[in-house]
């Protein structure tokens, strides 16, 4: 059955009243070993079980007997004496309003430059099935492309050789070329991809009941995707991880990756990748000893009690930033004996489910919620973290968040997309730790 907008939203009130009776003790590490038609107004799912019973209600139930709540680490950080060691907003503007098309809304937003070390030169934003490109300095549309089909755009990133994926509602990635005006070039898997595997029966796998497809097809909306390098990381409602290779387009391997859908992905510059899910859990994900494509579990994080929306990762990969629906986000860090990440503490302040994270430079995160606001976090020298300012104005969840350092002395530029149809662009300055 379909997920209508009204139950995700009425879910996520559910699991943040939940969470918001529980008792902060401390924090502890928990690592256990070990499809449907969409609906193109819900922007996460919180879950797809056909049990009747949602698997996300049932882990956050179990969580709330066994697992003690977790620190905020503001708590702890003012605990610690530490404000003056971290740094602070000296200025918060919006510097302007762009609105794409008022009757659709703004689901994917994403920054485009030349190079890596290079500053950001065009905006692209996604409203339903309508891509356009923004120039930056001037915040002036210069082009709009769009494709045939039902579904919405999800998520957008680039490749290094000037090529844009595209995440759809409709099972589909499509590939644009950004050298010749915005030329779809294929959606993925190609047909040819298709053409090879169908020859054999071992490549088909049931999605469904008396229904069986490709392994290399995604059988429900693609939620998320990531680029590292050669490989494209694709995520999907249908619970399934796959990693794709750019050069030709080929899908290298699909894995089964959750027990509910999955809603986000994260690649760390060693190759790990991180992924959330309905399910309520992130899952960490290595390479096979002596691969360079094929990945096998690494870990489970444990800790959310509702669908986990959005991942983050900064400090060169040392920290991952995760959101849910319980209004959260946790903060995860390295740890060298265990191999993986630990739970450092949690980030409070938002009234509404997490819906984006994004990190600029090593300290700062931004995060979009359901509560209609974007939040800036600052961490301090020694690990504790900041609420440095809240942008408001959008008349509806924020869905999609880009940043950026602008070349100005300690100033970023935040654009915040929302499902009211309006691109929001911020000036935020910010002061060095202790002044």
């Amino acid at each position: 059955m379909p997920v209508p907008a009204s139950s995700w939203y009425s879910a996520c009130n559910c699991a943040t009243a939940t969470a918001a009776a529980s008792v902060v003790v401390r924090a502890e590490y928990s690592n256990p070993e070990g499809t449907s038609s969409s609906d193109d107004n819900s922007t996460v799912i919180m879950s797809r079980s056909t049990t009747g019973a949602s698997s996300s209600q049932l882990h956050s139930d179990a969580s709330l007997q066994t697992l003690p709540s977790v620190p905020s680490l503001q708590k702890l950080s003012l605990s610690l004496s530490i404000n003056a060691a971290k740094p602070k907003v000296s200025h918060l503007s919006l510097i302007s309003s762009l609105r794409p098309d008022p009757t659709s809304q703004v689901t994917s937003i994403a920054f485009f430059s030349s190079s890596s070390t290079a500053a950001p030169t065009l905006l692209y934003s996604a409203s339903a099935n309508q891509i356009r490109a923004w120039d930056l300095p001037t915040l002036t549309q210069i082009d709009s492309f769009n494709f045939s089909g039902d579904g919405s755009v999800k998520s957008l990133v680039f490749s290094d050789d000037g090529r844009i994926f595209t995440a759809h509602q409709d099972s589909k990635i499509r590939v644009w070329d950004f050298r010749r005006r915005h030329r779809q070039l294929a959606s993925l898997p190609t047909f040819n991809d298709r053409l090879l595997r169908s020859l054999l029966p071992r490549n088909y796998v049931s999605v469904r009941r008396h229904r069986k497809r490709l392994w290399v097809e995604h059988a429900d909306a693609v939620a998320a995707l990531a680029v590292s390098g050669s490989l494209l990381y694709s995520v999907s409602w249908d619970k399934t991880l796959k990693i794709w290779r750019t050069s030709d387009l080929r899908c290298l391997q699909s894995v089964t990756a959750h027990e509910d859908a999955v809603n986000a992905v994260a690649v760390a510059a060693d190759g790990t990748v991180y992924t959330g899910s309905a399910d309520t859990r992130i899952r960490v994900w290595g390479r096979e000893e002596g691969e360079k494509t094929r990945y096998a579990l690494r870990a489970t994080l444990e800790r959310h009690r509702s669908a986990v929306n959005a991942l983050a990762l900064g400090g060169d990969g040392a920290v991952l930033y995760s959101g849910a629906c319980d209004r959260s986000i946790l903060v995860w860090e390295r740890e060298d004996s265990a191999g993986h990440m630990a739970l450092a503490g949690a980030l409070r302040g938002h009234g509404g489910a997490i819906l984006c994270l994004i990190t600029a430079a090593e300290n700062f995160l931004f995060s979009g919620s359901a509560d209609r606001t974007v939040r800036i976090w600052g961490r301090g020298i020694h690990g504790g973290y900041a609420c440095l300012g809240k942008m408001e104005g959008h008349a509806r969840p924020v869905k999609s968040l880009g940043a950026f350092y602008d070349g100005s002395e300690s100033g970023y530029t935040v654009c915040s997309g929302s499902l009211d149809g309006e691109i929001r662009v911020w000036r935020v300055s910010v002061s060095p730790r202790g002044k």
